[in-house]
């Protein structure tokens, strides 16, 4: 069954496996004794540390292993802005980051302090000139994604990096999605990582602290990892983190040229193959392995069990996957069309020499099934015609009311889409929607489909026909 949701988690790497095994055996004693099991589990750590580092680009003794990535991004985020404190309470975050700051963000609002947010274009990256823009006086803490992760924008760190650097304000980095394909360039002050995310074992974590930067570690207070991470280290699955990350890193640049030709591939023909689809994410810069993609008046949730059953494990950022029924944040922020939204991201061994399937092979199959999949999904909600197909003839008035309430996306958009070629060119459509997903989907399909958006008041969307 091919794995196409690495962006979320990735298979154990076979290096990280062996080592696990190894050090069960030899990491089980506490790092922190004297004694001959404590000093060998204390090696074992000590040199886990320095082959994350090397890969990282840091010193050793400026790393530190956490539970998770996330808890590395709350505990970076929280150990600068307390070691800055007399700076001032301002934090600067792009409007796609990773839940986990977002979390952070909001939490440090609560708690009184300021937040910035930087916007993002239709590719999802920041410019350079919106961090400038943001830093000030008492701007304590900036953070920025290397790579996002529902859509694959490489953003630009080095840059950013440098004008922190000028403003004298530390950066963190959140390098969960990109560490595998590469080490992160610039002046960044600290960086995150997360093992499940490279093919190490889940419950592992890394946060880089460069000397020099500020820091005050959040409590509970602990003697281990520097005092900036609590609990007994877990030092079998630290040891398999940094051996995998030292393998997937050798292998990086063959595996990126091998996935990037592949998921070329995906973005080229996807359009092609389904109608109505808008492939998301920046086109060049982006990371190798990832491809995003969103199809009109599809329910997300559905085209995912119709892709499972066919086999094929993929992710969604769409709101009707979601407990919460919002829109994805990084699909909201970028301006683009939500429902019906589909990531494929490709493990790094996918289709090496000596695999055991193609990632070619897989990925030709799922381009044979996913336009079968639309396609039901659609015939399912009752999608409107596709053109060209003869519609029923222009009634004499200029506007029309479509009433979605209650119902949940794509309804509100495929109701609207219905019932655009009856009024006239120039006439409004006022859609009634209490969906949240219609205030991202509403706009984006105007803009897919040539027609204007005049805007929304409370439940009431307005769009005018210009063809």
């Amino acid at each position: 069954m091919p794995y196409f949701d690495a962006a979320s988690s990735v298979p154990l790497h076979p290096v990280a496996r062996q080592a696990l095994v190894a050090a069960l055996d030899e990491g089980w004693a506490d790092p922190a004794r004297l004694h001959r099991e404590g000093r060998r589990a204390r090696m074992l750590l000590d040199a886990a540390r320095e082959t994350a580092a090397e890969a990282v680009g840091c010193r050793p003794d400026e790393l530190v292993f956490t539970p998770s990535g996330a808890r590395a991004l709350h505990i970076g985020i929280a150990g600068a802005l307390a070691g800055r404190r007399r700076v001032g309470r301002g934090l600067v975050v792009s409007a796609v980051e990773h839940s986990a700051v977002l979390h952070a963000a909001a939490a440090h609002l609560d708690a009184g302090g300021t937040v910035s947010e930087v916007a993002v274009d239709r590719s999802g990256r920041v410019t350079p000139s919106g961090y400038e823009a943001a830093l000030e006086e008492d701007t304590a803490l900036a953070c920025l994604q290397s790579a996002n992760h529902e859509v694959g924008t490489e953003q630009p760190v080095t840059e950013v990096a440098r004008l922190c650097a000028g403003a004298g304000v530390p950066l963190l980095v959140d390098a969960a999605q990109s560490l595998a394909w590469g080490p992160v360039e610039g002046d960044w002050s600290m960086l995150a990582g997360s093992a499940h995310k490279w093919g190490g074992p889940a419950g592992v974590g890394l946060l880089a602290v460069r000397k020099g930067v500020r820091f005050a570690p959040p409590p509970p207070a602990d003697e281990r990892e520097s005092g900036r991470s609590a609990g007994f280290e877990n030092i079998p699955a630290i040891v398999a983190a940094a051996a995998s990350l030292r393998a997937v890193r050798a292998e990086a640049d063959a595996a990126a040229a091998r996935l990037r030709a592949v998921i070329d591939r995906v973005r080229a023909r996807v359009p092609e193959l389904v109608p109505d689809v808008e492939v998301v994410g920046d086109p060049v810069r982006r990371l190798p392995h990832l491809v995003t993609f969103s199809c009109l008046y599809v329910d997300g949730e559905a085209l995912l069990h119709a892709l499972d059953r066919a086999g094929f494990s993929v992710s969604s950022g769409s709101s009707c996957t979601s407990s919460t029924l919002t829109p994805s944040h990084v699909l909201r922020a970028m301006g683009v069309l939500s429902e019906g939204n589909i990531r494929v991201s490709l493990t790094p061994g996918a289709g090496a020499p000596g695999s055991a399937a193609s990632v070619e092979e897989d990925v030709e199959h799922f381009l044979t099934v996913l336009p079968e999949a639309v396609r039901g999904v659609r015939e399912q909600l009752g999608a409107p015609r596709a053109p060209g197909e003869p519609r029923r003839p222009v009634p004499p008035s200029a506007d029309l009311t479509v009433d979605a309430l209650g119902t949940l996306c794509p309804v509100p958009v495929i109701e609207l889409a219905k019932v655009i070629h009856e009024v006239p060119v120039g006439g409004v459509i006022t859609v009634l929607a209490d969906d949240e997903a219609a205030r991202l989907d509403i706009p984006a399909w105007c803009e897919m489909r040539g027609q204007e958006y005049l805007g929304a008041e409370g439940t009431s969307f307005r769009v005018r026909r210009r063809a």
